[in-house]
């Protein structure tokens, strides 16, 4: 069986770089990683521990899963490397490497910063307090302003919600000389305050997002995986995992039963042109197409 699923990772796998080719089109990108344990002839008696970087295009919906041995500046190179546009991320340092070149606007993502003051409750009830009631005002705007048109939430994120941010930052920079560095507080102010450019750059365009929840979301199923299984059988294993998680989790974003969706692009991908072959990603495909489709045994 595992042969079965290697020799299908094989077939597919110019649907995968067709799909990472849609990425390379986008113009905002969420990025964010997770761990998996993987067996590793080199290493006995223990796994080695691998990393799926997982990007998510919210207004494409793509998402694309990309294994890798670690996590260092070279991780996630392949990916991002002459990428153009947003790049919206936790406060993790490789990130920089990246967006600190002109061709890449970065985004932090405010439900990061609001997990430190929520580390900081226990500790410094008083401020963490205020600090997360500001953050919360931020989050009310983005609600109100769920239904409307990317130029007017932009309109009203300016009006609204820059006031608050730049009120709020000024409290920081006050409350930054009265805390001690190594404390939950002084450490939420510490992770806020390098990002504090990248917290705001959502608010000019509409389409961006506040944070980058929706890729949490995504990477669930990696989460979940990990409860069903203990490792991946090699590093290609994991490579194949990712193609796979990559594929089921663009049905779901699109609406596309994943099972339909397989069965369809096993029966046509052999003959499918290939410069035509990006018509078979989830996101392209017309539902209605597998809903009608005909198994050669059913026919």
């Amino acid at each position: 069986m595992n042969s079965w699923v290697a020799q299908l990772g094989n077939l597919m796998e110019l649907l995968y770089k067709k799909l990472l080719q849609e990425f390379k089109a986008q113009t905002y990108l969420q990025a964010d990683r997770t761990t998996t344990k993987v067996l590793d002839r080199t290493k006995k008696d223990k796994t080695h521990l691998g990393y799926y970087w997982t990007y998510h295009a919210p207004l494409a919906k793509l998402v694309a899963f990309d294994y890798q041995k670690g996590r260092d500046t070279d991780a996630p190179r392949e990916f991002l490397q002459g990428y153009r546009g947003n790049l919206q991320t936790d406060g993790y340092a490789v990130y920089k490497h990246y967006y600190s070149k002109e061709n890449i606007v970065h985004l932090a993502c405010w439900a990061h910063a609001r997990r430190k003051f929520e580390n900081a409750l226990q500790s410094n009830p008083k401020l963490a307090e205020y600090a997360l009631s500001e953050i919360q005002k931020l989050y009310i705007i983005e609600r109100e302003a769920k239904e409307l048109t990317p130029e007017q939430r932009k309109e009203v994120r300016l009006e609204k919600a820059l006031p608050i941010i730049n009120d709020f930052g000024k409290w920081l920079h006050d409350k930054r000389q009265q805390v001690l560095p190594k404390s939950p507080m002084g450490m939420a102010i510490e992770y806020v305050t390098p990002l504090w450019e990248s917290l705001q750059n959502y608010l000019h365009d509409g389409n961006l997002m506040i944070d980058n929840n929706l890729i949490e979301n995504t990477i669930r199923q990696i989460a979940l995986g990990r409860k069903n299984y203990l490792f991946a059988g090699s590093h290609n294993g994991a490579k194949r995992s990712a193609m796979f998680y990559s594929f089921f989790a663009c049905c779901k974003l699109n609406n596309i039963n994943p099972h339909k969706w397989l069965e369809y692009v096993l029966e046509n991908i052999a003959d499918y042109k290939s410069n035509k072959l990006h018509e078979l990603l989830p996101n392209n495909i017309n539902p209605q197409t597998i809903l009608n489709f005909k198994k050669f045994y059913e026919v």
